[in-house]
């Protein structure tokens, strides 16, 4: 409703465009806007600032503050845009200790995923690549609200919220699968001259939460202590406060007095007892608890006041782990999808997991788990609000043409529930009437319609031509009768004439030849001659005369149809042997016309890719100088003595034969 219908009761029937007043006010109290900060009083909408106050403009700024400057703190931001390449979990930013408003955003969606883990290493949100459901998670000493928004629509990414503070430093990751779109990340941390956070959990009563300490009406002699201690540190760094527990602060006692000696533990009446345990903070799913001890009297046992024993030596409580067993698998349930029409029936999906709590965890088991419970469904109809519906608001134009075929329109528009005139994609489009239709107002005459002769000649020198259009049209203005044109069409060309062309030099360019190739690109050529045009013939020139002019190609790029597959091959390599048979080969490939590796050429005429050469017997090269100097080489031959330097140049030519052959026999294996 209106704005200043906001603090009626207004009421309307669910499926009709009409609402009936209740009452003209509504009771004192009543929300009037949608973030819970006016209400209604005497029938108006007051506003209400930070400080409970009724008309009061003050907010609170980002550090907290009611009417604050935004000056008690720091806010960090920034947006991580690294390239990623190695899929897994990548650090995104580091949450210090003490930091609130804290949002980890995803800028926008994508398969990647955002996880919490604390510095200790405990994980938080998606750990150990299980992937939680959108929910609240405790870490860090404040809750996490993690989003992930399900709809096909939305392009919104995951995110983490918490309004803090944090009592750990926490880590930030990025499950990395895809690009990674951006992560816009924002938190505030205290400033120089603020109570550290630490501080402010532990105030006494009477101590304000903004920053700012005053002393109660009355306190006691430990009270003044406590404040008169904590004022010496609000000059301090926010980082360098210390966590000052209630009831830690040394009590004073008068200077004259002299502390009453402690006798020793053997002599006492009284130790601590532990009398039994803490109530489990979990019934099931493992819990803790902490045992409890007591002063008691050593002989008797009764319980007496903390006093009779010594503090020092109060045992701590260490906290026991309790109900291990598993607490009943339950139906998680998610949230509804976006409804898939905006208006009208339509459905919407959510998802239903089996889960089951253990140590403060909730996973996800399998269904059968949740058979004694009841389904929840998954799809559901649903209906944001009445279609809007298509209005005709005028009657049909008159014909755009006197005669022949025209057309005339009408205004359509689409109309709300509540009569306001909407965008058209608000209603069904293949409801929607036409705005727009032929009108056929009768035959009309004909006549030549004509456009002016062109500037050019067809030919630059000589005898030639100039040239208009000519077309028979409806003639709206004319009175001629109701019959065509006629056979008088009026002429398309005109004779001209732009001198005598003697003498006139010009490039003659002859056909062009074949195509040099059958299949594929290739190149045909044609001839180009420089020429005087005289009367009745042709003069050939020499080039340079006509050096002036442009010059048409005399070659071009041809291509009559795809060749298809061929077999290409490299040229023959070097043969492996100089004589006695050896071989030399060559790679052979199929090419398609695109030069891409085919399987479409024929086998039969696929080239070789090997063959002999130089099978011609090797003839041993004669050295002058390589003689024999004794007559009996051969027993040196025998003896296999050729091995050694002196035999080898004494009984040259002997050694050599021997070693040809036996070249020649190992080639041959």
């Amino acid at each position: 409703v209106k704005g200043s219908q906001k603090c009626e009761l207004n009421c309307r029937a669910i499926g009709y465009r009409f609402y009936v007043r209740q009452a003209e006010k509504v009771i004192d109290g009543t929300p009037c806007d949608q973030n819970g900060t006016s209400i209604c009083v005497a029938g108006q909408c007051k506003s209400i600032g930070c400080d409970d106050y009724l008309g009061s403009d003050k907010v609170i700024d980002k550090c907290g503050v009611c009417g604050g400057d935004n000056t008690a703190c720091k806010v960090v931001s920034g947006v991580f845009k690294h390239t990623l390449t190695n899929l897994g979990y990548h650090k995104i930013v580091e949450i210090p200790e003490g930091a609130t408003k804290i949002n980890i955003t995803e800028m926008s969606k994508s398969n990647n995923y955002l996880a919490l883990r604390s510095r200790s290493g405990r994980s938080i949100i998606n750990g150990n690549w299980a992937i939680d459901r959108p929910g609240r998670y405790e870490g860090g000493g404040t809750m996490f609200t993690y989003k992930r928004p399900n709809e096909i629509s939305s392009t919104a990414g995951e995110s983490f919220l918490a309004d803090g503070p944090t009592n750990e430093v926490l880590d930030v990751y990025m499950i990395h699968q895809q690009p990674n779109p951006g992560i816009h990340y924002e938190y505030i941390i205290p400033g120089d001259n603020v109570i550290s956070p630490q501080l402010l959990a532990h105030r006494r009563p009477g101590e304000p939460l903004n920053g700012q300490l005053g002393m109660p009406e009355s306190t006691n002699q430990e009270d003044e202590d406590l404040h008169r201690e904590t004022d010496t540190l609000i000059g301090q760094s926010a980082g360098t406060f210390p966590v000052i527990q209630p009831g830690r602060f040394p009590s004073h006692q008068p200077e004259n007095q002299v502390p009453a000696m402690q006798l020793p533990r053997q002599n006492r009446e009284h130790n601590w007892k532990q009398i039994g345990k803490t109530e489990c903070t979990a019934t099931c799913g493992k819990g803790s608890q902490y045992p409890v001890f007591h002063c008691v009297n050593r002989i008797t046992h009764e319980e007496v006041s903390e006093s009779y024993c010594d503090s020092s030596t109060k045992p701590i409580p260490e906290e026991e782990a309790c109900n291990l067993f598993p607490c009943p698998a339950f139906w998680d349930i998610g949230e509804w999808s976006e409804c898939s029409k905006t208006c009208g029936l339509g459905m919407q999906h959510r998802q239903i997991l089996c889960r089951q709590m253990y140590a403060n965890r909730t996973l996800t088991v399998q269904q059968y788990r949740c058979q004694h419970l009841e389904k929840p469904e998954t799809t559901s109809t649903c209906q944001l609000k009445i279609c809007s519906e298509w209005q005709i608001r005028t009657e049909w134009t008159s014909c755009s043409v006197p005669c022949g075929v025209g057309q005339r329109t009408r205004d359509v528009k689409c109309v709300s529930n509540l009569g306001d005139v909407v965008d058209d994609e608000e209603c069904n489009m293949k409801l929607r009437p036409n705005d727009i239709e032929n009108c056929d107002m009768g035959p009309c005459a004909k006549s030549w319609f004509l456009t002016e002769w062109s500037d050019r000649c067809s030919a630059e020198c000589g005898d030639g031509v100039r040239t208009r259009s000519v077309v028979c049209m409806t003639n709206h203005v004319s009175s001629l009768p109701l019959e065509g044109c006629g056979n008088n069409r009026p002429s398309e060309t005109t004779p001209c004439n732009n001198g005598p062309c003697a003498g006139k030099v010009e490039w003659f360019a002859g056909g062009w030849a074949q195509c040099s190739t059958e299949c594929g690109s290739g190149t045909q050529q044609r001839e180009v001659i420089c020429v005087r045009k005289m009367e009745g013939h042709f003069e050939v020139l020499n080039p340079y005369e006509c050096s002036y002019l442009d010059k048409p190609p005399s070659q071009q790029s041809c291509y009559l149809k795809p060749c298809g597959s061929k077999w290409f091959h490299t040229e023959w390599s070097t043969c492996s042997k100089s004589c006695e048979g050896g071989f030399r080969v060559r790679e052979v490939r199929c090419l398609s016309d695109d030069m891409t590796a085919s399987t479409q050429c024929d086998p039969q005429l696929k080239p070789e890719e090997k063959e002999p050469c130089n099978t011609q017997d090797c003839i041993p090269e004669i050295d002058e100088n390589c003689k024999d100097k004794y007559y009996n080489c051969n027993v040196v031959v025998q003896a296999r003595l050729c091995v050694y330097t002196y035999y080898k140049t004494a009984c040259c030519a002997s050694c050599t034969r021997v070693a040809n052959r036996q070249s020649g026999f190992l080639g041959r294996r």
